[in-house]
């Protein structure tokens, strides 16, 4: 038996993705389902791995893709009672996505929202485990204080300004276009800024009373170290996901002592299955209710077949896109 799936041919451009006919997977494992696809997200993380600078973990699948939706085709031993054939799900992958099927952990597992379709509940496990896991678990954010989203019409964005603004935060977010910032307005963000024509820190302030934002999630990192620190209010704390700027940077150390900063880091894929497992069922938990009432929504901004992961890879890497890019078996 074979299936379709998209490989990376050699380290490089989006043409490095080709759809193959590839051997079919393993009956899933222990603990394990194996799901058939409706549709795969594509995350930048997945243009840096085709690029050869983001390998899969040891044992992880080789295909990219790092989220799905679909149907429970088959179960291992010893997977939880909740979970049966024929079940719609989505899922968060350590890779496998961009393929007809997929063998995920069942503690990896969410099921599809009431409300959301089967295919754009593809574009919910990332960003809900991301922003979750970092903002809520780590940086604890709290209902009341201000919290400052860069790239705010990323997937990423889209989702974390929904869910801070039905948890009551004040919401602030830069991006680079007119369109961007207005699409964010629309989904509740406060302060909406231009970060091509304005000095984001100048307008925090401003923004704030001169107190700065209490969290900021980064996807930036090096280039926009310092004036991160410094829209930072007291016991202020940063958490990077990205470093689209960079690695490297000088900064000035001061500002984190005088006013008691945190800076925190972190990615899902390379944790564990227990910790993965533990931050779905948080999501599950916090999250999911506010999407089965409609105070948090998918936003997909474009479909393309599993033919077409090299476009939409070109697409992911011109950032003009709002919201989720999704790809359907």
């Amino acid at each position: 038996m074979t299936m379709k799936a998209v490989v990376i041919s050699s380290p490089g451009g989006p043409e490095a993705l080709e759809l193959r006919e590839v051997e079919d997977l393993p009956a899933p494992g222990e603990g394990e389902v194996l799901v058939q696809v409706a549709a795969a997200g594509v995350n930048r993380a997945d243009t840096v791995q085709r690029q050869g600078k983001y390998p899969p973990p040891p044992g992880a699948s080789l295909y990219p893709g790092l989220e799905c939706s679909g149907t429970i085709v088959a179960l291992g031993p010893n997977v939880p009672s909740r979970w049966a054939v024929g079940d719609q799900v989505c899922a968060l992958l350590t890779g496998g996505g961009y393929a007809e099927k997929v063998v995920v952990p069942a503690g990896q597992l969410l099921p599809v929202p009431e409300g959301v379709s089967l295919t754009d509940a593809a574009g919910l496990p990332e960003v809900a485990c991301t922003v979750w896991s970092t903002v809520f678990m780590t940086s604890h954010l709290a209902p009341g204080e201000s919290f400052l989203i860069h790239g705010g019409s990323s997937g990423i964005g889209t989702f974390a300004i929904q869910i801070a603004k039905h948890l009551g935060i004040k919401v602030l977010v830069t991006a680079g276009s007119e369109e961007k910032l207005a699409a964010c307005k629309g989904l509740g963000a406060d302060v909406c800024i231009n970060y091509k024509t304005e000095d984001f820190v100048a307008r925090i302030k401003e923004e704030t009373d001169g107190k700065g934002v209490d969290v900021i999630l980064d996807n930036i990192g090096g280039s926009y170290l310092q004036r991160n620190l410094n829209s930072l209010a007291i016991d202020g704390r940063l958490f990077i996901i990205g470093f689209m700027g960079g690695v490297v940077t000088e900064v000035n150390l001061a500002v984190m002592l005088a006013r008691r900063l945190t800076v925190q880091a972190a990615g899902l894929r390379n944790r564990s299955i227990a910790n993965k497992a533990q931050i779905v069922s948080e999501v599950e938990k916090n999250v999911w209710p506010a999407v089965v009432s409609g105070k948090v929504k998918p936003v997909v901004y474009k479909t393309f077949p599993l033919s077409e992961a090299a476009e939409s890879h070109k697409l992911m890497e011109t950032s003009s896109h709002i919201g989720k890019i999704l790809l359907i078996p």
